[in-house]
């Protein structure tokens, strides 16, 4: 991906580089429940720091521990409905509880480099096999070669395994094995609208990375997509095989104007 397509992403809420939260935490998925269930849909930046840190809403023993907490949750997520990706999590969050996790981690892997990088490993097992802690470690030090001392590893690969057994896609405590999420309306919604940042439009928005999360057939994505239309959650037309998906009220004319840049520079 260029630097310039980088930038363009970033300025819709993606981020990249080299570091990430998973170092030290998972998608911290309760911690992220606590804070929605407890501030309003149109709460500013500020709202949340005061929230957690003022407040501390998350039950946190020390300020430091708050602050430390909100640092992750907004680097993970943004906090700032400034932000088009934050702001469609919030836009969907309150509306399907059983999405809940599907939508956290698909921010999560938005705005995580590190997260991101595991997907491929987690997709590539088979529904049922086990994924133990050390095939993770492997695949993390290969990836990152020379870059975690044992523990450093260790802690990257448990946090990594949390967030995929929160979100679903593994299952398990001590043996994780790979499982299959029950794919939610809400949650196609924002996978289809990550797709269509990335500058997809019509048939390329239900082939992506991110559509890939939910190991669905492309008839049962389209039936999602219907269902998620009907709620008002998207628009998407099927006619004669062409496919239409938009957002109304998603994006700002600027943001438009920022993915449609993107959808020309590779």
């Amino acid at each position: 991906m260029t630097v310039k397509r980088q930038a363009l992403l970033a300025q819709l809420g993606f981020r990249f580089g080299i570091n990430g939260p998973h170092a030290a935490r998972t998608m911290m998925l309760d911690d992220l429940r606590l804070l929605l269930a407890h501030t309003s849909p149109h709460a500013t930046r500020a709202d949340y720091t005061s929230v957690v840190v003022d407040g501390n809403v998350l039950g946190k023993p020390t300020r430091k521990a708050r602050e430390l907490a909100l640092r992750h949750m907004a680097t993970l997520y943004a906090l700032d409905p400034a932000n088009p990706v934050f702001r469609a999590l919030r836009r969907l969050w309150s509306l399907n509880e059983a999405a809940q996790p599907q939508l956290a981690l698909a921010v999560a892997l938005a705005r995580d480099p590190r997260l991101r990088d595991t997907q491929s490993f987690i997709l590539g097992q088979v529904a049922g096999a086990a994924v133990p802690r050390e095939a993770m470690k492997a695949f993390l030090s290969v990836t990152h070669p020379d870059r975690f001392s044992p523990a450093s590893l260790k802690s990257f690969a448990q946090n990594i395994s949390g967030t995929w057994t929160a979100a679903g896609l593994l299952h398990g405590r001590a043996r994780k094995t790979r499982a299959v999420v029950q794919p939610q309306p809400e949650s196609v919604t924002l996978l289809l609208f990550l797709g269509y940042l990335e500058g997809r439009t019509g048939q390329r928005l239900f082939s992506s990375d991110w559509t890939n999360l939910l190991n669905s057939s492309p008839d049962e994505l389209e039936a999602l997509a219907n269902s998620a239309s009907h709620r008002g959650r998207l628009v998407f037309m099927n006619a004669g095989g062409v496919k239409e998906v938009r957002f109304p009220g998603y994006l700002s004319t600027e943001e438009e104007q920022i993915r449609q840049e993107v959808s020309h520079v590779v």
